[in-house]
């Protein structure tokens, strides 16, 4: 065979071992996946402190047990059918059943959403989605999101009532169209049937049905792994990641220690340049993105750094009503020397992350979405007011990286690499394809 022949070759076939069948049109892994759906559903239900919970566990526990029957049994049409029954059991049925009895799934969601919903209306009037302390009597008056969050608020700011102003349903329009963008670039073929699964699993389907606002930066966070991970090897696509990521630290700080763990791994894997590259344009998306929804912070960011920063901390007058059973919630609790020593956790945690990055960096998106989550539930455990429901990030990032089993591969990039670099090395790529053959 020509030597320079054979390099499109073997790319052509690393290309097609990574589009192999999708995870999620795999028999053999949907039946037991939905099962697990049902448990899950089901210790929900069992331990629900919420009635709406309660409601969305009763409605998916069933919706997943018929699920996995119906793929298990149904050889033709057994996945399709199963996907259908999941999204309705586990998102349709509990959205309808709010709208139709008028209840309200989570206090916590409802509050979040209302948070949203004023933030863009002190945007329109005041040039900054935050109240400067002196005008904040109650907690729920902070806003502890970032400037772009109040993006979602704008539809009902501007006059749309109903369910057309919900800021959860721009939430989940938006996140369901990023993650399909993301599942294309990782797994061509199979975005649809995928982004279908995801919103029928309960990562996102319990947040999306209780009102919870993480969902868009979930899916900024999985666009920007695709667009970063091996195979997507055009300058372009790692770029619209950087973008992306740039994005999801302007809406929610939940997003900003993806931006060290990715650039460690693109200097790894890409070189200095790249990394820097990526950088810049994560950076520059989200100081723009800041400054454009929140321009009176520009000049006076005070109020900002109240309600991001001090809020979140537990440092300001009012005190967040988060309550959970973790760690850094618990000492708070104890005084204001346990409050200090579970910050002092956190950051001492936060210094341990970035000193493992220099240490021992991620090779690929792969490691990349592993340490994320690792480092993200540590921050998550140790924070002085923090709440169960956060752990949605780290389930949704290996549940992500789960799904697109296929696209961090190494040898697709290095072949690709060898492609555009031409004749160098072409030897090597032969003997890697006659062992292949």
């Amino acid at each position: 065979m020509n030597r320079i022949a054979a390099v499109p070759v073997l790319a052509r076939r690393a290309d097609a071992a990574q589009t192999a069948t999708a995870p999620v049109s795999d028999r053999q892994r949907v039946v037991p996946w939905y099962a697990a759906f049902a448990g899950f559903a089901v210790a929900v239900l069992v331990t629900a402190g919420e009635p709406g919970q309660w409601i969305w566990a009763a409605w998916a526990a069933g919706g997943y047990a018929l699920a996995a029957l119906t793929a298990a049994l149904w050889r033709s049409r057994g996945l399709e059918a199963a996907l259908f029954i999941a999204l309705a059991g586990a998102l349709a049925g509990p959205l309808a059943w709010q709208a139709a009895f008028g209840s309200t799934m989570s206090e916590v969601g409802d509050d979040s959403l209302k948070v949203v919903a004023r933030s863009a209306v002190l945007l329109l009037r005041h040039g900054t989605p935050y109240l400067p302390a002196d005008q904040i009597s109650h907690a729920l008056e902070y806003n502890p999101y970032e400037p772009a969050m109040a993006i979602f608020g704008l539809p009902a700011a501007l006059g749309l009532h109903g369910a057309a102003g919900n800021p959860r349903l721009w939430m989940g329009i938006t996140a369901a169209a990023v993650l399909a963008a993301a599942f294309r670039l990782a797994k061509p073929g199979s975005a649809l049937r995928s982004t279908a699964f995801a919103f029928g699993s309960p990562v996102l389907a319990l947040p999306l049905t209780q009102g919870l606002t993480d969902l868009p930066v979930l899916a900024l966070l999985s666009l920007t792994l695709a667009s970063a991970s091996a195979c997507a090897h055009r300058r372009g696509v790692r770029l619209a990641g950087a973008i992306a990521l740039g994005a999801a630290c302007a809406i929610k700080a939940t997003a900003w220690p993806a931006l060290p763990i990715i650039i460690a791994m693109l200097a790894v894997r890409d070189g200095a340049r790249a990394a820097t590259r990526f950088m810049v344009v994560a950076g520059v998306t989200a100081t723009a993105l800041v400054a454009a929804m929140a321009p009176a912070s520009v000049t006076a960011p005070g109020a900002l750094f109240l309600n991001t920063v001090l809020f979140p901390l537990g440092m300001t007058r009012h005190q967040t009503d988060a309550d959970s059973p973790l760690p850094g919630h618990l000492l708070a609790t104890t005084g204001a020397t346990g409050h200090w020593a579970a910050i002092g956790l956190l950051c001492a945690a936060s210094l341990a992350m970035g000193a493992s990055l220099i240490a021992r960096p991620p090779a690929d998106t792969r490691a990349a979405a592993w340490r994320l989550a690792a480092s993200l539930s540590i921050m998550f455990a140790l924070a002085p007011a923090s709440r169960w429901g956060y752990f949605v990030y780290p389930a949704a990032l290996l549940g992500f990286v789960s799904m697109t089993h296929g696209q961090p591969g190494p040898e697709g990039a290095v072949l690709r690499q060898r492609e555009r670099q031409g004749p160098q090395e072409i030897s090597s790529l032969t003997r890697w394809g006659d062992a292949w053959s």
